[in-house]
């Protein structure tokens, strides 16, 4: 009995979801729904629309209604980038606390950086360190300059990510991979999409989620601890 109780009293991982570029949060939200209930039940998953109206058009016009939304313009200038992270912090802070990232195609790109940015003060400094990563079709930042200041250091944070066989960003996601400590890796024979999960997939999903749930408890009952002998 004791147990089950303890179990209850677990807070589960909270992740602030990046959308795809020119989608919004309920599309996302949406997409993810194709995820069992074994594993949505086991987060606590936050769908902020990213900042700035659509400047284009949708890829997802036709299949999802807007209003649309990106993130940042992947442009030479990469244009509002900056005003973007200020935007993610505050919704770290709004709907805190966030344990970690998820992203999806320009939400991943983003989502990969900023554990690397944030520790050499280029991003989210108001808030704690970003935990956990799962990353879909994502890569490294467009913007070179960016992209060496991110992933200058390994990422060490527990990372998962999702690569489709038939993604056109395949290659950069394979890239990324290397500037991760430990990457767990869900293959599928997709394109440019949110796969589901089923079999080895949804073997490896579940059991990132019991390793990112156990050092989630652990740290909490470190800061309890801690707190305690104050």
């Amino acid at each position: 009995m004791g147990g089950e109780v303890e179990i209850i009293k677990q807070r589960k991982p909270r992740f602030l979801c990046l959308h795809g570029f020119r989608t919004s949060g309920h599309i996302l939200k949406t997409q993810l729904h194709k995820w069992p209930a074994s594993v949505l039940d086991k987060l606590e998953l936050v769908f902020p629309d990213a900042p700035f109206p659509c400047t284009g058009k949708s890829g997802v016009k036709g299949i999802f209604d807007p209003p649309y939304y990106e993130w940042y313009q992947p442009d030479k200038e990469f244009t509002n980038f900056d005003e973007c992270l200020e935007y993610i912090q505050e919704c770290m802070i709004k709907h805190g606390p966030i344990d970690g990232l998820l992203g999806f195609s320009q939400g991943s790109f983003l989502s990969a950086a900023l554990p690397g940015l944030q520790p050499k003060g280029l991003a989210l400094k108001k808030v704690p360190k970003i935990k956990f990563l799962i990353i879909i079709s994502g890569g490294k930042l467009e913007n070179k300059a960016l992209s060496v200041k991110a992933f200058s250091d390994a990422i060490s944070c527990p990372s998962l990510h999702f690569l489709g066989e038939m993604d056109v960003v395949k290659p950069q996601g394979k890239v990324l991979l290397e500037s991760f400590v430990d990457p767990v890796v869900i293959r599928h024979p997709q394109g440019h999409t949110i796969p589901r999960l089923d079999g080895k997939g949804l073997e490896l999903m579940l059991g990132f989620l019991k390793k990112i749930q156990k050092e989630l408890s652990n740290q909490e009952d470190q800061g309890k601890y801690l707190r305690s002998a104050l």
